[in-house]
C-alpha cells in the first residue's frame, strides 16, 4: 500500500462516486482556518513541504484498491475506476513561514474532484498540525526577547515524525538548535543536548559524574546541576569547570524547582567562582508563558529549552480548519451551515503595509501596495520550483512579525487582526447565496413530477 490509503473512508466513497457519475471537472478546494484558538493572535504557515512531497507521489495502485476494497468489504473489481489515480492538479499556497490569520487559505488545490477529494485528508492533516506547532514555537522565541531558545520536544510528541517535524518548526522559526539527531543532521540545524539525572546519579559522586563525562566530550560542557541540591550542583560544577578551564560556552542546567529564583543563585555562586562566562540553561515543563515571566522578572537565563508543551502545543493542540469546495467546473459554491459558512470562489489574499489584510478572488488586481501571499507551488502535478531552505522561510516570518501590531504579538491575551473582503468576493458570496436559495432550497424536493 501507499501514502494514498492515508485518507478517509469517506474520500473513497466520494471519489469512487464522481468517478461513476463522469464528474471529473476541475474542482478547487481551499484549506483555512475558521477561527483562531484562544491566546493565539496569529498563525504561522507551515506543512506545505509536506503537503507537496505527498501530491508529487500520488498515485493509487493496486494494493491501495484492494485496501479501499477490504475496508468497504466490497470486491475490488467496483473499485477499479480508482486504479491509476495520480494528481495532476494546481495548488497555489502561502509559502511556509508566512503569518496568517483566521478565514485565510493556506492553499488552494485545483483538481478533477475525485483527485482533490482523495487528497484532502492527507492535506489537512500535514497542514493542521505543523501550522499548529509552528504557531506554537514562534510564541516562545518572541517570549524569550532575543535568549536562544531550543527544542527537547522529542521524547513526549505524539509520534516519531510530529518530533521530526517540531524540531524543524523550531528552526524555522527561530530556535537555535534541537535535542533531535535526526533533525539536526537532516535539516543542518545544531544539535544540542547535556545529560540526564540517571547519568549523575549512575556515580557515586556528581563531582565523578561531571568528570568523567568531560573526560569523553571535549566541550563546550553542559552540566546538570538539580539531581540532588541544586545549590551544592553549582558550586561541584563551578568547581569542575575552573579546573577544566575548556573555553567560553560551557554551562549549568536548572530543570525543576523555582527555576527564577535558582538561576539569580546559581549566576551568584559562578560569579564569585570567576566564571562569570558560564552561561545557565533553563529547562523542564517550560513553554511561552513561563518563558515570559522568566524574561520579565529579569531572571539571569541564557537559554531556555522547550519541550513536551511546545512539541504538542499543550494549550492549543489543534485547529478549527477545514478544506472546502469553493468552485466546481467554473461554477463558484458554498456552504450555508449555520457559523460555518464559506465563501465561494478560487481567492488570493492582498497584505498591506500597517492595514487589514484583503481576502479577494483570484483574479483581482492587488490594492495600493498590496502583496499576494498565494503563489503557484504545483502545475500539472509537479513542483514549480525547488524546495526552499528554512532561511528563506525564516526570513518570510521575521518580515511578517514586523507587520503584525504589537497587540497581536503578546504572549497573554494577544488581540488578533481580522481579515476583510474585497468588494467584488463579497457580491459574488451574495449571487451565490441567492443562486441556492432560489434553485435548492426553495425546491427541496426537486421539480414536481407529472
Amino acid at each position: 500500500m501507499s501514502e494514498a490509503t492515508t485518507t478517509d473512508l469517506y474520500e473513497v466513497t466520494m471519489a469512487l462516486s464522481y468517478l461513476r457519475e463522469g464528474m471529473t471537472a476541475p474542482a478547487t478546494f481551499s484549506l483555512f482556518v475558521r477561527d483562531l484558538p484562544p491566546d493565539r493572535g496569529f498563525l504561522v504557515a507551515a506543512g506545505l513541504e509536506s503537503a507537496l512531497d505527498f501530491l508529487a507521489g500520488f498515485r493509487v495502485g493496486a494494493d491501495d484498491v484492494e485496501a479501499y476494497a477490504s475496508a468497504l468489504h466490497r470486491p475490488a473489481r467496483e473499485l477499479d475506476l480508482l486504479r491509476g489515480t495520480e494528481f495532476t492538479g494546481q495548488v497555489r499556497a502561502v509559502p511556509e513561514g508566512r503569518i496568517v490569520l483566521a478565514g485565510e487559505p493556506l492553499l488552494e488545490v485545483t483538481a478533477p474532484i475525485p483527485q482533490a477529494q482523495l487528497v484532502e485528508t492527507y492535506l489537512l492533516n500535514q497542514v493542521s498540525h505543523q501550522t499548529t506547532i509552528a504557531s506554537k514555537a514562534v510564541r516562545c522565541v518572541l517570549a524569550a526577547a532575543r535568549h536562544p531558545v531550543v527544542d527537547f520536544s522529542l521524547r513526549r510528541t505524539h509520534g516519531i515524525q510530529a518530533g521530526f517535524q517540531a524540531a524543524r518548526l523550531g528552526a524555522l522559526v527561530g530556535f537555535a538548535g534541537t535535542s533531535n539527531v535526526a533533525a539536526a543532521v537532516a535539516e543542518g540545524v545544531p544539535a544540542v543536548g547535556t545529560m540526564a539525572h540517571s547519568f549523575i546519579e549512575a556515580f557515586g559522586t556528581e563531582e565523578e559524574a561531571f568528570r568523567a563525562f568531560a573526560r569523553a566530550h571535549p566541550g563546550p560542557l553542559t552540566f546538570l546541576v538539580d539531581t540532588y541540591d541544586t545549590e551544592e550542583g553549582v558550586r561541584v560544577a563551578a568547581r569542575v569547570l575552573r579546573d577544566l578551564d575548556r573555553g567560553p560556552g560551557s554551562a549549568v542546567r536548572l530543570d525543576s524547582g523555582d527555576l527564577g529564583a535558582l538561576a539569580f543563585r546559581a549566576r551568584t555562586l559562578l560569579d564569585a567562582a570567576g566564571l562569570p562566562d558560564v552561561r545557565i540553561v533553563a529547562s523542564g515543563g517550560l513553554d511561552e508563558y513561563a518563558v515570559d515571566e522568566l524574561v520579565r522578572s529579569g531572571a539571569p537565563i541564557d537559554v531556555y529549552a522547550v519541550g513536551t508543551r511546545v512539541g504538542v502545543s499543550a494549550d492549543a493542540p489543534f485547529l478549527d480548519s477545514a478544506y472546502k469546495l469553493v468552485e466546481y467546473a467554473g461554477r463558484p459554491v458554498m456552504k450555508l451551515s449555520s457559523a460555518k459558512v464559506t465563501a465561494p470562489g478560487q481567492k488570493q489574499v492582498f497584505r498591506r503595509p500597517e492595514r487589514a489584510d484583503v481576502i479577494a478572488l483570484h483574479d483581482e488586481q492587488p490594492p495600493a501596495a498590496g502583496v499576494p501571499l498565494l503563489e503557484t507551488v504545483m502545475r500539472g502535478g509537479r513542483r514549480t520550483t525547488g524546495r526552499p531552505g528554512l532561511a528563506a522561510s525564516t526570513e518570510r516570518l521575521l518580515a511578517d512579525l514586523a507587520w503584525l501590531p504589537p497587540e497581536a504579538r503578546r504572549i497573554r491575551a494577544p488581540v488578533a487582526p481580522r481579515a476583510v473582503s474585497s468588494e467584488r468576493l463579497s457580491l459574488l458570496a451574495e449571487e451565490v447565496r441567492r443562486r441556492i436559495e432560489e434553485e435548492v432550497l426553495a425546491h427541496p424536493r426537486g421539480p414536481a413530477g407529472p
